[in-house]
């Protein structure tokens, strides 16, 4: 096994020792809270899964404005933008359905119109739409440029969803962690657990991208040597016929 495929499982291996300490913590090592009571427990996962979705999201964009600038224009940085992307659209799933789970016992509905959630719900929509583009059939170049503009214009949806909060003041309330202040709204074994939830899915994120980017890497260093072979072999007929 290489160097960088140990590196890797090391990674994913640590992930997921951190996601089970995180879970365990949550429900049966933290208190649970004095208004919210058990129903606190959601906050050391979903939380965690917001902000992994607007990492990858960034990730996202960065990759596919480097793509967009000839100077930098390489296959590796399509292919981080789709990875990241297909992360961030499984997060941004999980993120909608923990927000769920929570706001049933605490609103009483599984799902309403609020403004977080209704942004929330477009950007995991506009996402799925750019990875439907990519699904286009088209040359490798038009396809990395037309997915580098949708992902541009889908992350305009990632400020709003953060300040949708802020600006329509709705149902739902205002982040306790990636608040303006930065003053995080919980403290002692609660504080640290969130914290590990942090952690945890980030690593798992970085995981997921670097798997599903080598995977990637890889069917298209294959479809190369396709291509290359399928040339040679017409070459080699066109030979015979002269």
């Amino acid at each position: 096994m290489s160097r960088n495929a140990k590196l890797k499982r090391g990674v994913g291996i640590t992930a997921l020792v951190m996601i089970a300490i995180t879970f365990w913590l949550g429900l049966y090592v933290t208190p649970p809270a004095e208004v919210m009571g058990n129903l606190v427990r959601m906050l050391y996962i979903h939380p965690p899964m917001a902000w992994i979705a607007y990492l990858a999201y960034g990730i996202t964009t960065a990759a596919s404005l480097l793509y967009l600038w000839k100077r930098t224009r390489r296959r590796e940085w399509d292919l981080i933008a789709a990875a990241s992307a297909e992360a961030g659209v499984f997060f941004t799933g999980l993120t909608i359905l923990t927000g769920s789970i929570w706001g049933r016992p605490a609103w009483g509905v599984w799902w309403t119109w609020d403004a977080l959630l209704t942004s929330t719900a477009v950007l995991f929509l506009l996402y799925l739409g750019y990875l439907a583009l990519r699904q286009v059939p088209m040359s490798e170049t038009k396809r990395g440029v037309r997915s580098a503009i949708a992902a541009l214009v889908a992350f305009i949806d990632v400020p709003i969803v953060h300040e949708s909060v802020y600006w329509w003041k709705t149902l739902h309330q205002t982040p306790s962690v990636l608040n303006p202040s930065m003053n995080v709204e919980v403290h002692g074994s609660m504080a640290w657990t969130l914290l590990l939830g942090f952690v945890a899915f980030t690593m798992a994120y970085v995981w997921m991208v670097w798997t599903r980017y080598e995977t990637s890497k890889r069917q298209a260093e294959l479809a190369d040597l396709e291509v290359e072979q399928a040339i040679l072999e017409r070459l080699a007929v066109e030979e015979v016929q002269l």
